[in-house]
This record gives C-alpha cells, structure tokens and sequence, in this order.
C-alpha cells in the first residue's frame, strides 16, 4: 500500500500527518518555505520506503509552493477541492477540528479515496497567473479607494490623498496590462491560445488572461462538460420522491474565479455573440429567470472557450449550421 501524507496549509506553517503502508502514523509540524521543505524532505526519507501519495487542500496560494516541491521530488501530489474533505469528515462524522487532525483526515482521506494526481502548470502559466491575480487585487483596491472618496469625505488633505493613491494605482493598473499583455506575446503557446479565445464575442482581453491564467491544460478535461463544472457552473438539483421540489441551482463546487470573470463577458455575449444570443432568446421564451439565463450563458461561454482550444480552430458562428446540413 502507499504511504499517504496529509498536509494542512497555513501561511507560516504546515502541519503534515504521514500514514505509512503498516498503518502507522506518525506527525509533524514544517515551516511553509524552502527551508521547512528540505527538513520535511529529510523527515520524508526517513519514514517512508516506498511510493508516497501527499494530499493538501486547493486554499489559496499557501500551499503552492508546497506541491510543486513534492512533485519535484518525485511524489504524487494531489491538490483537492476543500468541499471533499469537509464532505468527508462528515461522513466520518468527525467532532474535532485543529490543524494535526485536519491533516490526519486528508492523510486518510487521500489513502481511502486516491484523489486524481495534481501536475503543476508551466512557470509561464504561473506567472501569468500571479500578475492576473495581482491585477485582480489592485483593481479592488482602486475600487475601496473610490469609495471612500465618494463616502462624504470633504477635509482637502484626506481627498487629496485619495486622489494620489488612485493615480498610483492607475499607473500600477496600467503597467500591470501591459505586463501581462508582453507575457502572453512571448510565449508561442499562450499566444496561440489568446488569439483563438479573441475569436469568441465576449470575451476581452482581460477575460482572456484570467482564463489562459486559471484553466489547466485543456486536454485535462474529457468533455465542456467536464470543463463547466471545474468553474462550478454546471446545475445542481434538489428533488427527492414526490414532495421536495427545490430550485435548480447552480453547483459552485468550482473556480471562483472562473466564474466571477465570465459573468459579465457572459451579458456582453447575450448581445453580441450569435450563438449565444440566439441561445438566450430560447431561454427566455422559455420563461427562464433573468439571472439564470446569464449563468447558462456563462456554461455556454465555456463550452465555447473548450472547443475552440481543443480543435485549435476559432470561433465559427456557423458551427451548428453547417453540422445540421452535413
């Protein structure tokens, strides 16, 4: 059997629960940088003879480096979304919740379950991913500023200074986009791909960076509809026998990220994209919610942006008919 390792993610710190092949377990607690990686490397050699399966959270950035240092050193790493471990603790119907024992329940989960092997993407997809993210957060700092500016400030020094940190951000706003921009150029792949995704109305360019930055490779996904529900867009139903009739919802077991940027490409799409103008018009007709037309076009986006980076060829408005006259 392989051994599992278990890693909960904090910034400072990893705390990590191994579950060798005799089934003993033993604990320990490693800085979260370099240096703590080569001490749980060592700790690693010393307890483990044969394969080792690690298994972290998908939680942010803390546990990047982490995996891609596990991967390196030749582990198979798997990178889960939380919701399977808190659905698996309460299967499990675990009372306790601290770092050592939410490390043991991913050692356990990742031995019992053998979630899906994680591969890190390219450096270039990552950095273009950390200037999208910074891009993001820039923007929402710009955004606070404003509204404080617009609160009902009115002592000169303070609007003043307002103003300043907005023009800074601006510039900081701007030279970032061109960053980005310069980045999907050099790279012959990521170039590629921006330009086939610019073929599908409404999608921008910023929209496109986010994608190209949080989307693994297309050929991870089987299916669009594989690739909707990694963006948590696929729908979830409530009925149960004869009497619970819910809502239909979507799943939001996905990026969030994803989701968030596509929204409003997805209203421009509605307006300017044929397919899925003419989609939403069904919709509608049909008597579907407002919002919910814009999250199925959001699905249709996606179903659009994964056949266009499969078959390599752009966008066509005529795709469906031209396969209904074949």
């Amino acid at each position: 059997m392989v051994s599992a390792l278990g890693i909960d993610v904090a910034r400072d710190k990893l705390d990590v629960v191994l579950v060798n092949e005799a089934q003993q377990e033993h604990s320990g607690l490693f800085a979260n940088g370099p240096k703590g990686f080569e001490q749980l490397q060592h700790w690693l050699d010393k307890r483990v003879k044969g394969d080792l399966h690690a298994c972290l959270e998908a939680t942010g950035q803390y546990g990047d480096a982490v995996a891609v240092f596990l991967y390196s050193a030749g582990c198979t790493v798997s990178v889960v979304n939380p919701a399977r471990i808190k659905a698996f603790a309460a299967s499990r119907l675990s009372r306790q919740k601290t770092d050592q024992t939410d490390a043991r329940l991913i050692a356990v989960f990742c031995q019992s379950q053998r979630p899906e092997a994680w591969t890190p993407p390219p450096p270039e997809q990552r950095a273009l991913q950390a200037m999208v993210r910074h891009l993001r957060d820039v923007k929402a700092i710009r955004q606070q500023e404003y509204n404080r500016l617009a609160s009902g400030v009115s002592t000169e020094a303070v609007i003043h200074a307002l103003q300043q940190h907005i023009a800074f951000l601006d510039q900081q706003i701007l030279e970032l986009e061109r960053q980005i921009h310069d980045h999907l150029e050099h790279f012959p792949l990521l170039k590629q791909q921006r330009d086939l995704l610019d073929t599908i109305p409404g999608l921008g360019e910023t929209t496109i960076a986010i994608l190209l930055a949080e989307v693994p490779a297309i050929r991870a996904f089987d299916s669009a509809s594989q690739f909707a529900a990694y963006a948590g867009v696929t729908p979830r139903h409530f009925r149960s026998g004869t009497s619970v009739r819910g809502r239909t919802r979507i799943s939001k077991c996905g990026n969030a990220t994803l989701r968030a940027a596509l929204y409003f490409p997805a209203m421009v799409a509605l307006r300017h994209n044929p397919l899925i103008c003419a989609f939403g018009q069904r919709l509608r007709t049909n008597g579907l919610a407002p919002k919910a037309i814009v999250v199925a076009a959001i699905r249709k986006l996606l179903h659009l942006v994964y056949g266009v980076l499969k078959s390599g060829r752009p966008f066509d408005p005529n795709y469906l008919s031209q396969a209904s006259t074949a």
